[in-house]
């Protein structure tokens, strides 16, 4: 099942509440772009590779070719995402269950961006449609627990074997070139440092351009009473949208993200910032291809982990770290909550 863009517009004029779940969609995206984009280029930043402004017109262009590559290569992550949770066959109380979840993720990203912690919007985005679902059955019975599986899957994935990359890469490269003066290296590892933070920037929008453009489907399909659709096809109007909206987030900035994830939490020179890199866009280009929704977020932090830790575990901020963890280990009860409150007061009000 597809739509096209005049099919959209349509939409939008017929059906106010479709229009503020775009709007609000539209807001997750942009925000996205704001908060999680920025992991993508803190380490090239801290190790001075590029300067910030250059490096966010990097990520801003590679997470654009990111999402139009990725989805129409493979679009499983957005299947995944479209099938996690069911909200019912009423379409006006669906739509409006899904606009109180993307409101309460709005709430809880632009929260984290506040305090300068990188948590996972995407597990963001997981755990609000999910509270809402649950909101509107009152019950268990909204959520695919095989799709919700994937998820875990993906947690699991990003955080051992982001940190597990990191680890090897770096001390792989150290053993190619231990014997080479490393003013001789210093050229070729900030040009190394440079792809691999594009390679990042192309990764996150393979995935979380894919999450957001299932939510958006999810949304045109419940306006139009076809909530039951099992799969899709992802238009070139809605890549192009997504894209440029999380480009343009992206543009922001997001420096509060770079200086926590690059700067605060481990020392890096540059060699170590691309194995970080390399390692974190090599588990998010594997779980893109076998439709695995991981949170850049976690991949990209866990492989600087293990870059830090391989040089010797005191060179991590363990302060910052744990700020992560907790912020991580509080994303799924916390936006779950706040997506099931928000979706009991807008099922109450309208």
């Amino acid at each position: 099942m597809s739509i096209d863009f005049s099919n959209f517009i349509q939409s939008l004029i017929a059906s106010p509440p479709f229009a503020i779940v775009s709007l609000l969609t539209i807001g997750v995206i942009l925000v996205n772009g704001w908060t999680d984009a920025p992991n993508a280029i803190a380490t090239c930043i801290s190790t001075r590779a590029l300067p910030p402004d250059k490096a966010i017109l990097m990520a801003t262009i590679f997470n654009f070719l990111g999402i139009l590559a990725m989805t129409a290569l493979n679009a499983s992550v957005a299947m995944t995402i479209y099938n996690m949770v069911d909200f019912g066959g009423n379409a006006q109380e669906a739509l409006t269950a899904l606009c109180a979840a993307l409101f309460a993720i709005v709430l809880w990203a632009t929260a984290a961006w506040w305090f300068g912690i990188p948590t996972s919007e995407s597990h963001a985005l997981i755990a609000g449609l999910s509270g809402a679902a649950i909101a509107v059955h009152g019950s268990f019975d909204g959520i695919n627990g095989a799709e919700w599986i994937k998820v875990l899957y993906g947690l699991m994935f990003s955080l051992l074997v982001g940190f597990g990359l990191g680890f090897v890469t770096v001390k792989l490269i150290e053993r190619i070139c231990r014997r080479i003066d490393r003013r001789k290296t210093g050229d070729f590892f900030q040009g190394a440092q440079i792809t691999g933070a594009a390679l990042m920037a192309f990764m996150h929008g393979a995935q979380d351009g894919q999450k957001f453009m299932g939510v958006f489907l999810l949304g045109i399909f419940l306006a139009k009473g076809q909530g039951e659709a099992s799969s899709f096809t992802v238009p070139l109007w809605l890549m192009l949208l997504c894209s440029g909206v999380m480009a343009l987030g992206t543009s922001v900035g997001g420096l509060r993200i770079i200086k926590t994830v690059g700067m605060n939490m481990v020392q890096l020179e540059k060699y170590q910032g691309f194995a970080a890199d390399l390692a974190a866009g090599g588990c998010l280009l594997i779980s893109s291809l076998t439709g695995m929704p991981v949170s850049t977020t976690h991949t990209k932090t866990t492989a600087i982990m293990g870059v830090g830790a391989a040089k010797r575990l005191s060179s991590l901020n363990w302060g910052i770290v744990k700020e992560m963890l907790l912020a991580w280990a509080l994303t799924f009860p916390g936006c779950g909550l706040v997506g099931y409150l928000m979706s009991k007061l807008f099922l109450f009000i309208f």
